[in-house]
């Protein structure tokens, strides 16, 4: 294992996330590509390193050794936290996976803390170990969900009207189309995410999404999320592989 990689668990073994997060700021600052803000953005765009990684097969043996990094913050299991500052991997799509760690290298998606992590991939073959790694790891049970109520009918029917065409009736996305799997995650990190795609903070953001959700008052959004916490696919839950 690189002595990178050794140095980094080392002190996430010590001190936590916190340590991490020391251990980000103190990097050289992430590159910034142009995204949703631009004149001409594409999403998902079919260039550079996720091409290749996509087009390999990944080794989820492989992909466990490299996810030790990854696991001081998402936790050995994928589950992340449910206060939504980390947020559940496991069982996640490759092709989202390996966009979403595309993006953050590339400077296409703002994420200062993970991007000295997702550097310690060496080339596009480790990136889609890993992807293939986690999206091996059961869905696991007991996420960080809303505090239901009545909004939950509002929440079911804005995800039936407005979501579920791509991101299927039990939050299940779609591989091919590279909409992530919504079941099993946490409400706080839902939450955080389509407040910053409403807002234009997200700037990876899918302009279509954009669309629908920046008219949503905040009480919606609220409603949504909740109601999509609470999704359960029983396809990728509670097993392995």
């Amino acid at each position: 294992m690189r002595n990178l990689t050794l140095g980094r668990l080392a002190a996430a073994a010590l001190f936590g996330a916190g340590a991490l997060a020391g251990v980000a700021s103190a990097q050289a600052p992430p590159p910034k590509e142009k995204g949703i803000e631009s004149q001409g953005y594409q999403w998902n765009q079919m260039e550079g390193e996720k091409v290749e990684a996509l087009t390999l097969k990944g080794d989820p043996k492989r992909g466990e050794e490299a996810y030790e990094v990854c696991s001081a913050c998402h936790l050995p299991n994928g589950s992340g936290r449910p206060d939504g500052t980390f947020p559940q991997l496991a069982g996640q799509h490759k092709s989202v996976l390996i966009k979403q760690i595309a993006d953050i290298r590339a400077g296409r998606r703002d994420n200062p803390i993970m991007y000295p992590f997702a550097k310690t991939l060496v080339d596009p073959q480790e990136l889609a170990d890993v992807a293939a790694y986690i999206e091996s790891l059961p869905i696991p049970p007991n996420n960080g969900r809303g505090a239901g109520g009545d909004h939950l009918k509002r929440g079911e029917q804005l995800y039936k009207q407005d979501c579920v065409k791509c991101h299927g009736p039990n939050g299940e996305g779609s591989l091919k189309d590279f909409y992530p799997v919504l079941a099993g995650q946490h409400y706080e990190y839902l939450l955080r995410q389509i407040r910053d795609i409403a807002g234009g903070k997200r700037r990876n953001a899918n302009p279509d999404m954009v669309k629908v959700v920046k008219a949503y008052p905040d009480a919606d959004l609220q409603a949504v999320v909740d109601y999509m916490s609470r999704l359960s696919w029983p396809e990728r839950t509670g097993k392995k592989g």
